[in-house]
């Protein structure tokens, strides 16, 4: 829990605060940027909500910070409501679980609902409300992990709903050695017929994304949408395999079509497919340039 005793003098006066320990992960700025900011490298309060859907957009990200770095003065009698929420619907059948995990350093995961059976994509904290509207959303066919970085509590969900994991060989750690599907090699791999898997070698070896019905891209840790450079690319800083591989395989995603990009890491971004392709080419120009 936050702690009064470390809220940050930046805050803004009222009910709403950061403390000290925020990892300045971006999960509150961008789930709720009419509340949250940045201020020295951490996240702060900047506008206290002032009404009851802000109020619900900062508990929900209160409830999914990471590090549980935002706090109230009062206890907030409506943080049920708020756990309710989640997963928070993104577009169609595709959810936003919250949640981060802390060793995840507060990557977003999500939930794919499917006649064919439930996907999360990485694994959020293992938390009993969240568990139990999965369960009631129809459970966890298959846990899709990205990379090494975000699989957090894939083995709890696992031992939960009995689902098969999918990771890269190459992305194998001693916590994903008991997986039950391991895709290898840089070919593509067709996970069922609307959902296929693509290796993009770069962030790390085995690096992969899943593209979901030829619409929504989980990119995890390989490109997401840079408000600050307003750019879909790459992070050049956090780079932890190839800088050169992960230009030659964001080449390999002008292959296919899609119109969503929902990083673990990063803001998503949402166009028609045409403009979508057009700023994959723009963000490959802007990496080939660092």
């Amino acid at each position: 829990m936050a702690h009064i005793n470390l809220r940050r003098p930046q805050n803004t006066d009222g009910d709403f605060y950061v403390d000290t320990t925020c990892i300045d992960c971006d999960t509150c700025r961008w789930m709720t940027p009419e509340v949250f900011n940045r201020t020295g490298e951490q996240s702060i309060v900047f506008h206290q909500p002032t009404n009851e859907t802000e109020r619900l957009k900062a508990l929900q990200a209160l409830l999914a910070c990471p590090t549980s770095s935002i706090g109230t003065v009062e206890k907030p009698k409506d943080i049920k409501s708020a756990q309710e929420s989640f997963p928070i619907l993104v577009a169609e059948n595709v959810y936003h679980c919250g949640y981060h995990a802390e060793n995840s350093y507060g990557a977003a995961s999500y939930l794919i609902v499917r006649p064919e059976g439930n996907v999360l994509v990485d694994s959020p904290r293992f938390t009993p409300p969240l568990v139990k509207r999965i369960e009631e959303m129809g459970g966890i066919r298959y846990i899709y992990l990205t990379h090494r970085d975000d699989v957090a509590d894939h083995q709890k969900y696992h031992d939960r709903f009995g689902c098969d994991r999918v990771i890269h060989t190459d992305e194998i750690s001693s916590s994903t050695r008991n997986v039950e599907i391991k895709i290898a090699g840089t070919e593509p791999d067709r996970l069922a017929p609307d959902l296929l898997v693509i290796p993009v070698p770069g962030h790390t070896k085995g690096h992969t994304v899943l593209l979901y019905k030829d619409t929504f891209l989980f990119t995890g840790d390989h490109i997401a949408w840079d408000d600050d450079d307003q750019i879909l690319a790459g992070f050049p800083g956090v780079c932890w395999y190839s800088w050169s591989e992960l230009i030659k395989s964001t080449y390999r995603l002008l292959d296919y079509s899609f119109e969503w990009v929902l990083p673990g890491h990063g803001r998503r971004y949402h166009a028609d497919a045409a403009t979508m392709r057009h700023k994959v080419k723009e963000g490959i120009e802007w990496m080939e340039q660092q």
